[in-house]
């Protein structure tokens, strides 16, 4: 934050620092609560808190970008929710409501892979308290909220098979990028440019390089996700077999 001649001017978040951390550590906090509450609670009403945690995710989105029309210039190009956890907060109630297992299957691995980044190297132009820095932390740190509420509490795991499945259906958002970007010449998904602050596509050179680099990690990076939830598996087999 810098202050100049009396007025404010909210600065870019900077990594590492109490703009940073301090969402983290709260939302661990409620995340932990959640778990407690969940375990001793029913079904629907596990159901309810995981769908209400999703319409909150979503409304916050839908506000942040009607404001944005209503008081400022909103550009076709920049401010659509296409980017990826902007698109998943609209469309994350509709798991929640009808919790089809395919959906956590693809779901499951974009939240955790593209959220996870998003959340250690932030892009937030304007910092605390700007509506676009609480609608950043709701957004990603509610969806991961959402999704490992639906593996700790729903007890909801992922097969090999999902692994697959969330690649490819990767395959077809960045597609549809690619053709929204070149009509609208945007740069939805990072595709043609990399982000202004921080991140790990610094380390994997200048477009198109970075691209290239990107989808070679993805599947490897999903398969790393995935491979707890085999481990697990594995040991839960192995105590079977030992107690019979």
């Amino acid at each position: 934050m810098i202050i100049i001649q009396g007025s404010i001017i909210l600065g870019r978040v900077q990594l590492l620092s109490l703009e940073h951390l301090l969402p983290i550590l709260l939302a661990v906090g409620v995340f932990l609560l959640l778990i407690l509450h969940g375990k001793r609670s029913s079904i629907k009403t596990q159901s309810r808190l995981m769908h209400g945690i999703a319409l909150a995710v979503s409304l916050t989105v839908i506000a942040f970008h009607l404001h944005k029309m209503l008081t400022s210039y909103y550009d076709l190009s920049k401010d659509l929710p296409l980017y990826l956890c902007s698109l998943l907060a609209l469309l994350i109630p509709i798991y929640t409501y009808f919790r089809k297992y395919w959906m956590f299957e693809i779901l499951v691995f974009w939240i955790i892979a593209g959220t996870l980044q998003a959340v250690i190297t932030p892009d937030i132009a304007e910092g605390f308290p700007s509506f676009d820095y609480f609608r950043y932390w709701i957004v990603h740190l509610g969806l991961l909220t959402i999704i490992l509420y639906s593996i700790f509490v729903l007890k909801l795991k992922p097969k090999f098979t999902s692994v697959f499945k969330s690649f490819f259906a990767l395959q077809g958002y960045v597609i549809l990028m690619v053709i929204i970007n070149y009509f609208l010449d945007a740069n939805y998904f990072y595709l043609n440019e990399k982000p202004k602050s921080a991140s790990l596509l610094d380390y994997f050179g200048d477009w198109p390089y970075y691209l290239i680099v990107t989808q070679l990690i993805v599947f490897p990076l999903f398969l790393i996700i995935y491979l707890p939830f085999k481990l697990s598996e594995v040991k839960k087999r192995k105590t079977h077999l030992a107690n019979n």
